[in-house]
């Protein structure tokens, strides 16, 4: 099947890449965003998320002619929809006493409806977000075909999830194998040709059900095996032993790949997808409930490192450093970084912040400074919560000449506590208990 136009719904971390490397493969390109801000900054030229090249590759597609942005769909050969399906804020449902979180999926019911007076016969409707079980059955195909088409027989429609690592999200969307998921087999080839345009990896056809369960699972997994990694650094504290020591000897097995402890679980995937499995099917997902738990109740477990280290919070200075959800990536969405400086305000310290990826947040209630060298101004301690490469190499004389604080607490094992310790500073680590 032939593209010549498609129209992309959500120009976030996923839509925007998306529609800007069809545009420079080719393709006419219409990019959609509901925001102003977003349609404005990229009609202007810029862009408004950080992903290393991502600049470089949307000021080609534009200057090409290729991608357009605007605020409303327009007639297209293939629609594909990248928006976020975040939670219900302040929503909850609950099975056998555990309560658990429901996904928004607004966004995706508002582009569906979007799409439907522009849908024509042989058109391709591909569903990106990453969704519950049966989304694409259930709730796009009914939407879609208020248009007075059948899908799967008047149009195509596929589920295909990104499968993307924030920082590396440009070539891994060209060499990832790629799951496309058909509510017929028909629809799924169509897809495939869709993205041939660009992707060198293999690119698999399934049922639509089946694709989006792939990138739950994959998602889950990382979860649960996030857990078992904190819930070991909670042991490792009660029984005084190196978390980071054990987990590397533990490693030397060759069947054993023990992640790494941290602050928790962030981000868009994998701290939301496991609870579409729980919502979908709660009578089937203890294991995936509980892990949820524990990562989201690693804050906690953090907050009450830090009141061990500096006894009562109330008034103290603590320098927060990052507040992303992972290293070197400006993406604040659902970062536990974000949960533990909330936390240790709510128990009366005072945090200032430090995010290199994004010092412009405006994150509500969180003191954000313009440098590194604001937030160690006269702290007590220092945080650090993301281990960014700029962190990493720190060097902790040269901080010292910089701050009061000769408390340094590290949740994400980036410093070398030997040479943080001479150089004056008494190093505290999560999992591991001196004691």
């Amino acid at each position: 099947m032939k593209f010549n136009k498609i129209c992309v719904l959500g120009l976030g971390y996923i839509g925007l890449p998306t529609a800007s490397t069809f545009a420079t493969n080719g393709l006419k390109v219409i990019g959609v965003d509901v925001n102003p801000r977003v349609v404005e900054t990229l009609s202007h030229g810029g862009i408004h998320i950080h992903e290393p090249g991502l600049r470089t590759l949307v000021e080609a597609a534009l200057k090409s002619g290729n991608l357009t942005v605007s605020a409303r769909p327009e007639e297209a050969d293939a629609f594909l929809i990248a928006v976020p399906t975040p939670f219900h804020e302040g929503q909850f449902a609950e099975y056998e006493g555990r309560k658990y979180k429901l996904a928004d999926m607004g966004a995706v019911t508002s582009a569906a409806e979007a799409i439907v007076p522009y849908l024509r016969k042989g058109n391709l409707v591909i569903l990106e977000s990453t969704s519950p079980p049966r989304t694409t059955i259930d709730l796009v195909a009914p939407i879609l075909e208020r248009s007075g088409l059948k899908a799967g027989s008047d149009f195509f429609l596929c589920y295909s999830p990104e499968r993307v690592l924030p920082g590396q999200i440009l070539r891994e969307l060209i060499e990832n194998a790629r799951v496309v998921g058909g509510v017929t087999p028909e629809s799924a080839q169509s897809g495939r040709d869709l993205y041939a345009t660009f992707v060198k990896g293999r690119i698999i056809e399934t049922d639509a059900t089946t694709a989006e369960m792939v990138k739950l699972m994959e998602n889950t997994t990382r979860d649960v095996n996030i857990a078992i990694a904190n819930e070991f650094s909670r042991l490792a504290e009660k029984f005084g032993v190196d978390i980071w020591e054990a987990i590397r000897l533990a490693n030397l097995h060759p069947r054993i790949n023990i992640l790494s402890p941290g602050p928790g679980v962030g981000g868009h995937c994998i701290s939301v997808d496991p609870w579409f499995f729980v919502e979908a099917a709660p009578e089937l997902t203890p294991l995936i409930y509980h892990a949820r738990l524990v990562n989201d109740g690693q804050p906690h477990f953090v907050v009450d490192k830090v009141q061990q280290a500096l006894g009562s919070l109330g008034g103290k200075k603590i320098a927060a450093l990052g507040l992303a959800y992972k290293p070197d990536v400006d993406d604040l969405r659902e970062s536990p970084a974000v949960e533990v400086v909330h936390l240790l305000q709510g128990e009366g310290a005072q945090v200032k912040a430090w995010e290199p990826f994004k010092p412009d947040a405006n994150l509500k209630g969180i003191d954000m400074t313009p440098s590194l060298d604001e937030a160690l101004k006269n702290a007590d301690a220092i945080l650090i919560l993301v281990k960014h490469y700029e962190f990493v190499h720190l060097e902790p004389n040269t901080i010292a000449a910089k701050t009061r604080a000769r408390l340094a607490i590290d949740t994400v094992n980036a410093w070398d506590a030997d040479k943080w310790e001479k150089a004056g500073f008494q190093i505290v680590r999560l999992g591991v208990n001196k004691s």
